[in-house]
């Protein structure tokens, strides 16, 4: 059974929004965290926050990084996750180091908090829970309009049932934005983080009442490069055969390394490599991104589970696409609005095939987002359900501005 909590509530208040964004490095978990969180704090000039958002590497004892912030929180909401990199105001912290803070105060904001542990062994029904959790800690009152907020451990369960119990909850005319947890590449332990608490094997819900409407946008550049497939063989993760053939066969003819087919079987960790994917085709044509890698023992495998007999395509895509689709979705919540913050969840595959020029992207989604800052982290899979009940993504750059 999953282990569900009412964590907090911040109450809906209604002056103009202030917020500030702080970074803190170095080896040292409480001085990082003093230095984002008074950078976070300052602009505030003495305002009580109703909402505090925390990324962290992994590196970091992360039990001090929550007591530090909760220190100087009051009665805010506090959550987050831990990352592959954070990107905050034009500029990327690479993975392997820092602490990201964003406090915000006002602006006619109500904040509920939940969490819900047990992803793994019931993902929908922790979803559900969540959610109810998350609405019930916002308070009687309904806002003109609504949105949730989530982090997941990114490895932990299946992330698309998680994001179906929620839906639940939802219904179709609240959207979902939100990331996965990271651990800086490693594949080895991610965590969330509500109130106080470090958590595994589960997930934290905001839910967010809002006086003016809150949109969700997610892209992700990626274009076909096979024809329409048949998914007919997949158990779990391991894709078996598609269209009737086997897997791998199938990706050897479209999954091109841009180094040549000679090229060592993709050296980077766990045998990814990231300038291919698969795209599970949705009703309306879209495609929903799937990684892809071949795992040690010579299998096919997706970050996140497949329907079987679902229609899928392989994927590709070039720097300059994500680059490209990063910006339009920053300018798309932004629109004609002059938010406080435009949070940003960016999948850490982006940031493996970009490269060096993770920091031109860091920089091009600031200057899309204009004179609101920028705040996200790298994440290991991104929510952004907006219509229908899909919205879990993978190698996706998904947004709100708040």
């Amino acid at each position: 059974m999953s282990d569900h909590a009412l964590v907090g509530v911040s109450t809906l208040t209604s002056t103009k929004a202030r917020r500030g964004v702080g970074t803190g490095e170095g080896p040292d978990a409480r001085l990082a965290t003093e230095k984002a969180l008074g950078e976070a704090l300052r602009p505030l000039e003495g305002q009580q926050p109703d909402l505090i958002l925390v990324y962290a590497s992994v590196r970091y004892d992360l039990p001090t990084v929550l007591k530090t912030v909760n220190a100087a929180a009051g009665s805010a909401v506090v959550a987050g996750a831990t990352s592959s990199g954070q990107l905050q105001s034009g500029r990327l912290t690479e993975p392997g180091d820092g602490v990201a803070v964003l406090a915000l105060a006002g602006g006619g904001y109500r904040f509920g908090l939940g969490h819900a542990t047990g992803l793994q062994a019931d993902a929908t029904s922790a979803g559900r829970a969540l959610a109810r959790a998350a609405l019930d800690a916002a308070g009687p009152v309904r806002s003109p309009h609504e949105a949730v907020l989530i982090f997941s451990d990114g490895l932990a369960g299946d992330q698309q049932e998680l994001l179906n119990g929620i839906h639940k909850v939802t219904g179709f005319q609240i959207p979902v934005i939100g990331g996965a947890a990271a651990d800086d590449r490693r594949l080895a332990e991610t965590f969330v983080f509500a109130g106080d608490r470090v958590l595994r094997d589960a997930a934290v819900a905001i839910w967010i009442g809002s006086d003016r409407p809150l949109r969700v946008v997610g892209g992700h550049g990626w274009r076909p490069t096979s024809l329409p497939l048949m998914l007919s063989g997949v158990e779990g993760q391991i894709v078996k055969e598609l269209g009737g053939r086997p897997a791998l066969e199938v990706f050897w003819e479209n999954f091109r390394p841009r180094g040549g087919p000679d090229t060592t079987l993709y050296e980077r960790a766990g045998g990814y490599h990231s300038e291919h994917a698969f795209g599970l085709i949705q009703p309306d044509g879209s495609l929903l991104i799937r990684g892809a890698f071949i795992d040690a023992d010579g299998k096919l495998r997706t970050f996140s589970p497949m329907p079987p007999y679902s229609a899928v395509q392989v994927v590709s895509c070039e720097p300059d696409d994500l680059l490209e689709v990063g910006e339009q979705v920053v300018e798309s919540v932004v629109g004609d609005e002059e938010p406080a913050v435009v949070l940003v969840f960016d999948c850490v595959a982006r940031l493996d095939i970009l490269g060096k020029r993770g920091h031109e992207e860091a920089r091009r989604l600031q200057e899309a987002a204009g004179g609101a800052p920028t705040f996200g982290y790298y994440t290991y899979g991104e929510f952004a359900r907006t219509t229908g009940v899909a919205g879990y993504h993978n190698a996706t750059i998904a947004a709100m501005a708040l």
